[in-house]
């Protein structure tokens, strides 16, 4: 069930780019960050995770890509999203490398929408396990400057996959160092989600233009239905300011902020 307590404060509406219509849920002012949920959808721990941008003085924009917008995570209702995601969804390409997911077209035309409706030097994206790599791939459109992806999961099949095609990531190079652009990656070392071979592969292709965070399983907050994973929501270890899981959102906020001009 889903707690309607959570998206209290927040604006909806449908954006439709002529080809897909979904609910984005806004929260904040100033210049935009694209927050893109992770599995099983846009669950409480995503939306605080957007209230945090907005206290910082920024516009969070939270489309909702699955699931069901506020409820709670479960294994049963992960389990499900998956599931769906790669046996039903046309959107969502999940299982080798080479190409990105067609909703990141959408994804593209939303940041370049909210780029015109909030100003500033540009957008910001993170994108989360299953939509990890998304952020990424948005580098095409100009209006993104500021992509982090966390835990990203995508490709299942390739390990050193990077859930964009070669297009993407030339663009994404040619960017970085045309605009003096750069990217933060992040997982828990011990995620078997996020292997070492992809997180070798954006040290290789990006060089000194990505910032790799890795952490400890002792900087997840405990008492969650799955090892550490979510690096910015359930596995976020907010009664620990000072937990390796704080300082990296504190960094991602401090990037944002920065390169938007927030």
């Amino acid at each position: 069930m889903a707690d309607d307590k959570v998206l209290v404060g927040f604006e909806r509406f449908d954006f439709d780019d002529g080809r897909w219509s979904r609910e984005v849920y806004k929260i904040g002012s100033g210049p935009a960050v694209i927050v893109i949920h992770e599995v099983p959808g846009l669950h409480p721990g995503v939306l605080a995770f957007a209230r945090d941008l907005a206290q910082a003085g920024l516009t969070a924009y939270c489309p909702s890509l699955f699931g069901k917008p506020g409820k709670k995570v479960s294994r049963g209702y992960a389990i499900g999203e998956i599931l769906k995601n790669i046996c039903v969804r046309r959107e969502f390409s999940v299982w080798k490398d080479g190409r990105s997911s067609p909703i990141v077209d959408w994804l593209r035309a939303l940041a370049r929408q909210v780029h015109a409706e909030c100003g500033g030097r540009g957008v910001g994206a993170v994108g989360m396990c299953f939509t990890g790599g998304f952020a990424l791939a948005m580098m095409t459109e100009p209006s993104v400057v500021a992509p982090v992806l966390s835990q990203p999961s995508l490709p299942f099949k390739d390990r050193g996959g990077l859930d964009c095609s070669a297009s993407e990531i030339a663009c994404a190079k040619k960017r970085f160092q045309d605009e003096n652009l750069s990217l933060i990656a992040m997982r828990f070392t011990s995620d078997k989600l996020v292997p070492d071979a992809r997180i070798a592969r954006l040290k290789a292709e990006f060089g000194d233009k990505v910032e790799v965070v890795e952490l400890a399983d002792a900087d997840a907050a405990p008492g969650q239905p799955m090892a550490p994973h979510s690096v910015l929501t359930l596995h976020l270890h907010r009664s620990v300011p000072t937990s390796g899981s704080m300082r990296a959102r504190d960094k991602v906020i401090a990037f944002f902020k920065e390169r938007t001009g927030g």
